[in-house]
């Protein structure tokens, strides 16, 4: 039986994880429009750059002016992804982001040294290091996550076994640093996943570790992502990462169609249709779609931006009646 939640919870990740694949040049002043008017949309928490290496992720190259230019709008959180201590201390410079910390692992090696240049062992003995830093910076961590959850383009299909012997990890960790963790995201860094495993890996969780919230990071590369949201919601998980216009992908990911993480405005429609709140507004979201559409210059792969709300619709038919 679907045990749909009232109300869910969309982190914006398209200003970063969607410029950062992008191989023309991104314009810092369009990056900062594009910040601002998502702003204005009800989201609550936005990931706008990553502070890592220019020569890797050229288009992140400008995250400091970006960061300075955009307009905070009160209510609204905003991020940025780093992955060692020089990304940690570029971000805290700005002063302006709101910094938080994760215990991060990933289920699969391969993955792994291409993403971060690390063994297993390795992302293990630095989420203990990273622990340390970030309690003596007073920046809280509430949050474990799981890359690669559902299966990798380097080793395969990750077993739920898998992820459960992962998950007890990052809570063993939480546990040995006196850290309390109340969310758990599942990763679907190269869109493994489909319905049934979102439910049952979800499910597994669940069952272990009821007092944690589930997230999901989902992406849409072979058409699965409103699919496996679907199968979340049915679940009960109220927290997803998504993008604008369905931007996004890892530069990692070696899939020459890896782009396109779940679309953000398609699954505001979704759970609007279905009775579940988001705080969200649909048309600007869609408005900012077509602006992220304008901005990287190619189509992007989102859905209701074309097809347009159905509430518009009633609306026009209500009018003509």
């Amino acid at each position: 039986m679907a045990n749909f939640p009232k109300r869910i919870e969309i982190k914006e990740e398209g200003p970063r994880e969607g410029f950062q694949i992008e191989k023309n040049p991104i314009p810092t002043n369009r990056k900062i429009e594009f910040i601002d008017a998502l702003s204005e949309t009800g989201l609550k928490t936005i990931q706008t750059v990553s502070f890592v290496n220019p020569k890797v992720v050229p288009n992140m190259a400008d995250a400091e002016d970006v960061v300075a230019g955009f307009t905070p709008k009160t209510g609204v959180t905003y991020t940025g992804l780093y992955l060692n201590d020089q990304g940690m201390a570029r971000a805290m410079a700005t002063k302006k982001l709101t910094l938080k910390g994760s215990i991060s692992l990933c289920a699969s090696e391969a993955f792994l040294k291409r993403n971060q240049n690390r063994t297993l062992e390795q992302q293990e003995a630095a989420q203990h290091e990273s622990i340390e830093r970030l309690k003596k910076n007073g920046i809280k961590i509430e949050s474990g996550g799981i890359s690669a959850a559902f299966g990798c383009n380097f080793e395969g299909d990750v077993k739920l076994d898998r992820i459960m012997a992962l998950s007890k990890t990052i809570f063993d960790i939480a546990e040995q640093h006196d850290v309390k963790l109340k969310h758990l995201a599942l990763m679907d860094t190269m869109a493994w996943a489909t319905p049934d495993r979102i439910k049952r890996y979800v499910g597994a969780l669940q069952d272990k570790y009821p007092e944690v919230e589930i997230g999901l990071h989902l992406h849409d590369t072979r058409g699965m992502g409103i699919a496996n949201a679907y199968a979340g919601l049915e679940m009960g998980v109220a927290h997803y990462d998504s993008c604008v216009a369905g931007l996004g992908g890892c530069p990692f990911a070696g899939h020459a169609g890896a782009a396109g993480n779940v679309c953000t405005e398609d699954l505001v429609f979704m759970a609007h249709e279905m009775g579940i709140e988001t705080g969200l507004d649909l048309d600007r979201l869609i408005e900012c779609a077509k602006m992220a559409e304008d901005i990287v210059g190619h189509p992007l792969g989102g859905s209701v931006m074309t097809g347009g709300s159905l509430q518009k619709m009633r609306e026009r038919i209500g009018a003509s009646a």
